[in-house]
Parts: structure tokens; sequence; C-alpha cells
């Protein structure tokens, strides 16, 4: 990692990049009712303006050497207590400005889509306020200059997290999927945690640059352990196995919080992470090996699950889970991945967050329909939404010359260039990935946008008709500019390398090897999977009319599939459950145990002291008694050890 300089110029003002954001979540939550009628106008303006003060420090640095893009701007000592001394301090270098504009520009478009989206919800300043919160935390997270810094804005992503996903506080599965999205996280966060305490422990520091420029101190045990916790916080935050199963459940919020949680901000967190910590994961071939293995098993039950379900946005959320693996795979791969696994989370940011957009547009126009068995025909009913949904799932898939097509096949194909058995394992499940990508998208595709309109004969659950009907240009608008992203940004950040180059004071040169199949036989094999995988979906669900309702006898594979391959089931199992008995138990021990002895021990001195107490009545005689009963005892015991 190169070694930072103060930053100066406009530099020197970088604090504004959180303070927007952090101001507008403060004027809204403290201003109360009086902000209703600006508030979403307020919390947009902040974000877009931290997005335009970030395109200005990147413009900036284009002309720096690679040395000089790397500088910290202190603001204040944060905890100095002996030999623990954190400073409060924001590192602006590649990667970090990289995610600054992916988070503010993407955040931007969902800022000014929830303008139209909450237009008619009751407290939209208030769901503002979270979405600056939001925003600020992350950028806080991306920005700190160590790892407590990045802790902080880790834990507050995840209490805006909380808040944004159970903003429909009157639907008790909004509730239960924003306390499971709390829950699981903190399983992560511990790991991050005591990764953190490792490194203080071992190094002394938490800040990057000691950290990284002392690693070589570390035994190999130690930087496998750090890298295995991290690797677990990592987990958490980015819904890799086994911490994914809170993340299709967040779809319970509204899909601006789909979007944003879903696309370029919070599921990224893990893997932002990883890619930082690169010096350490450098060191152990074994801890990159487990995150290979992590995020190819992830994409791999992302598709899988992906391909049952009937609900909109829970087959988004599962090709996030999907795709987010390839990105874990990507950074796993070391030096020949990290900038692979950071192009794909740019252009995912792009289009996931146009399908999820799109879909809200869908459910909008639809009355809130999130059922694809309901819809059919809606691409003459909402032409810009199907435009600009069919470019972001054209990206998805890997279309040729589209941005999937740059990022997504360049990780299968560096997986496939791990030498030996991995290459074969690593890259043969990312290729089967690519596979059920296509065809679970195609299948979204034609149930929703082609075929016949289902939706004509039938009616909501409370009797409402559907008339669906094109959004309005305040959704429309976001949707076209990330469509154009879809398309363009893997041609632009791939040509010459350009990312990689950018990233390179950081990350590393890019690196290449040769494996077990060279370049051009694997994008051929992805392309033909590809196209087989959304020839089958179109064969299956789009030559034929579609039941409006789910079947009731479906094979196992199906069944499995829409019972989350049993992750839910196996947590509850193996931790859930043995969790609720170890309390009940701790608990009961407590009651009759410790309290027990301690209750005990009170009552026996009470009741002693009462049953003594009995013996004093006030009455001379009975003192008199007492004491010649008292001299009769002591005489009889002196003559008893005279005579023994």
């Amino acid at each position: 990692m190169t070694e930072p300089v103060d930053a100066g110029g406009i530099g020197a003002l970088a604090w504004l990049l959180l303070a927007l954001p952090a101001f507008g979540a403060a004027v809204l939550l403290l201003g109360g009712k009086r902000t209703d009628r600006w508030g979403h106008l307020l919390g947009t303006t902040t974000v877009v303006a931290s997005f335009a003060y970030g395109l200005a420090l990147f413009f900036s640095t284009l002309g720096l050497s690679p040395e000089e893009r790397s500088s910290e701007l202190h603001l204040f000592d944060w905890v100095p207590v002996e030999a623990l001394n954190v400073e409060f301090a924001l590192r602006l270098d590649p990667l970090s400005l990289t995610f600054v504009l992916l988070i503010t520009g993407v955040g931007s478009l969902i800022h000014v889509y929830s303008i139209g989206y909450m237009a008619h919800e009751a407290g939209r300043r208030k769901f503002f306020a979270y979405l600056n919160l939001f925003v600020a935390a992350m950028l806080l997270l991306v920005l700190g200059n160590g790892f407590v810094t990045l802790y902080f804005g880790w834990e507050g992503v995840g209490l805006a997290s909380y808040l944004l996903i159970g903003w429909y506080q009157h639907k008790p599965e909004a509730g239960s999927a924003a306390k499971k999205a709390f829950l699981m996280n903190r399983v992560g966060d511990l790991g991050l945690a005591i990764a953190i305490f490792i490194m203080f422990k071992e190094l002394g520091t938490t800040q990057y640059t000691e950290v990284f420029s002392r690693v070589d101190e570390l035994s190999s045990g130690t930087v496998l352990a750090i890298t295995l916790l991290l690797l677990l916080g990592a987990c958490g935050k980015s819904g890799q196995f086994p911490l994914q199963a809170w993340l299709p459940d967040a779809m319970a919020g509204p899909t601006p919080v789909s979007a944003l949680i879903h696309a370029a901000t919070m599921v990224t967190a893990g893997v932002y992470l990883v890619a930082r910590s690169n010096p350490l994961y450098n060191l152990t071939e074994d801890g990159r090996l487990v995150v290979m293995a992590i995020g190819a098993f992830t994409l791999l039950i992302g598709c899988l699950i992906g391909c049952a379900y009937d609900d909109f946005k829970k087959v988004l959320a599962y090709s996030t889970v999907s795709q987010i693996g390839y990105m874990v795979l990507a950074v796993g791969l070391g030096p020949f991945g990290y900038a692979l696994g950071i192009m794909h989370l740019i252009t995912h940011g792009f289009f996931k967050a146009g399908l999820f957009l799109g879909a809200g547009s869908v459910m909008h126009g639809m009355n809130d329909e999130g059922d694809i068995r309901r819809m059919g025909g809606l691409a003459k009913k909402m032409p810009i939404t199907f435009a600009t949904w069919a470019l972001g799932y054209l990206a998805l898939i890997g279309f040729p010359f589209l941005s999937g097509y740059f990022s997504k096949d360049a990780i299968i194909a560096a997986a496939f260039s791990e030498h030996g058995w991995r290459g074969w394992v690593f890259g043969g499940v990312a290729a089967l990935g690519a596979f059920l990508t296509a065809f679970y998208m195609t299948r979204l595709l034609v149930l929703v946008f082609l075929g016949k309109p289902r939706w004509e004969d039938l009616k909501s659950a409370d009797g409402r008709e559907y008339h669906p009907h094109e959004s309005p240009v305040s959704m429309t608008a976001p949707m076209v500019v990330l469509a154009i992203g879809s398309v363009g940004a893997g041609f632009f950040l791939s040509s010459g390398d350009n990312l990689a180059n950018w990233l390179a004071p950081v990350v590393g040169e890019l690196q290449e090897q040769h494996g077990v199949l060279g370049h051009g036989a694997v994008n051929a094999l992805v392309l033909a999977l590809s196209a087989a995988g959304a020839v089958l979906a179109y064969v299956l669900f789009g030559r034929k009319p579609q039941p409006v309702e789910r079947p009731e006898r479906v094979s196992f594979p199906v069944r499995a599939a829409r019972a989350d391959l049993y992750g839910n089931a196996l947590n509850e199992a193996l931790f859930a459950r043995p969790g609720t008995w170890l309390t009940r138990a701790l608990v009961f021990v407590d009651n009759k145990g410790v309290d027990g002895l301690v209750n005990g021990s009170a009552a026996l001195l009470g009741g002693s002291s009462g049953r003594l107490r009995r013996l004093q009545t006030g009455f001379v005689r009975s003192y008199a008694l007492s004491m010649l009963l008292g001299s009769i005892f002591v005489l009889g015991a002196l003559l008893m050890v005279r005579f023994s």
C-alpha cells in the first residue's frame, strides 16, 4: 500500500463527503414535521452535492502520479488511551474514491427515484433521513484510515439498514426481516471485532498503513486467523454463506431500500473489506482458498434458489447473493482478481440498481403486486421500464459487449486460470452460475414483460383491479441513467485496463496466468451456456400459457429451492435452537443456582436470627437459668477432658 501524504488543496475538505449526508439526516430527524414539505429535496440535494464533490476529488487526482494519489486527512484524535491511539482520519486513495463515486452516484439516483416512489408515503422525510444516514455511514466505512474507523461505519450501516428494512412497521414480516438482518450481521461483526483485537494485540495498532507495513511480523497462523475472521465479517454484510439468509428477507422494505442495499452499498462492504486487506490475504494461500470456496458456493446456491421463486424482488435478491459470490470469488484469487472483483462490483451497481428500480416501477404500476405469475405482457404498458430493465437483464447475463460481459466473464476466466483442480472446480462452478443466471433472469423477463397479460382477469387480494401504467419521470429518469451505465460501464473500465491501472497503487498490479482454459475458450463456453440457459427458460415459460397460481405439486428440488435450500432450517437447528436451549439452561442455573444460593443464605440467616431472637425474653429468671445451664455444660466439658 502506498504511503499516504497529508491531504491538501481540494482534499482538505474531504470531510464534506460525510458531513453533507450526515447533516441532511440530522436536520430531517431533529426538524420533525416542519421539514415534511421539503425534506425529500434536502435529503436528495445533500447526496447529489456529495457526489459532485467526490467527482471533483476524483478528477483532481487523475493528473497525479500513482504514488501521489493516496493521502490522509487527519480530523482529530479519537481514542487516545494508553497504547491505543486511534485517530479519526480519512484516507483518500483510488480504492476509496472508487467506492465514493459508486455510493454517492447510485445513491443520488435512488434518492431521486424515491421522490416519486414514496410520494404518497406518510413520514417521507424520515425515510430520506434514514437514506442519508445510510449513505453517510457507508462513506465513513470506505473512507476511514483504519479498521476501528471502518468498524464505526460498519455498525452505522447495520443500524441504518435495520431502520430502512423495517420501514413498513405495520407489516410483521418487515419487523422480522429487520431484526433478522440486524442479528445475523452481528454474527459477522463479532468476527471483524475479534480480528481488530488480534491486530492490536500483535502489532499495537489498527491503522491501515501501520498494520499493512508490518504484516511480516505476524506468524502464518495469526495471519490465517485474522483473514478468516475478516471473512466472517464480510459474509455478514455481503450475504455470503452461511450468513446469506437475511438478505432476501430484506425485500420487505421499500424498493429503493432494496436497490440501495443490494446494488452499490451495504452488500459490497464485505468485498471492500477483503480488497482493502489485500496485504494480509496475499500472505495466506489457505485464507484465499477459503474466500474462493465461500464465493463459489454462495454464487451457486443463489442461482439455484433464484430459479424457483415467484416473488419479483426475491429473485433479484438471490441474484445479488449470486453476483456478490462472483465478487468474493474474484478477490479470493488475490493479485489475479482484486481489480476484477471491484470492476464487477461497479458494473453490478449499475445494472442491479436498474433492475431493482425497474421492479419497483412494475410494482408501482401493478398496485404493489410482486407475484410474477400475476403479470405478463407489461412491455406494451410500460415501455420505458421494459427497455431499461431489458438492458439491465442483458448486462447481468453477460450479453456480448455489455457491462456484465466484461466483468463477469473476466472473473470466470480468472477462475479457470487457477492451476490444477482449483481451475476446474472454481471455473466450472462460475460457468454453471452463468447458465443458471441466464435461465432465471430470462424466466423473470418472460413472465413479467412478455406473453399473455395474466393480470387482465384478476383482482388483488383486497379487491383492487390492476391498471398497469408507466411510472413518472422522477422514477424513469434514474432508470435510464442506470441503463446507460449497464451498457457502457464495463467497456470503459476494462478498456486499456483503466480500472486495474487506477487501483494498482492499492491492490497491486493485475496479474495474469494461464491455466486449464484460455480466455477465448472461456468466453465461448460462457456465451454458449448463457444462450442455452436463456433458450431453455423461454421454451419452458414463454412458449406455452403459464398458470396464475403456483402449482401445488412440485418436484423436490423446487421445494428445496423455495425453502432457501433449508438454509434457515440449518441455522435454526445448529445455532438458534441450541442457543435458545443454552440461554434457558443458564437462566435456570442463575435462578435456581446463583439466586438460590444467595436467597437461601439470606433465608437461613433470617430464620436463624428469628429463632435466636425468641430466646431474648426479658425475664431475669430465664437469663439466670441460661447461665446455670451454661456453667454446668462448661464444667462437664472440663471434667471430661480431665479424666479422659
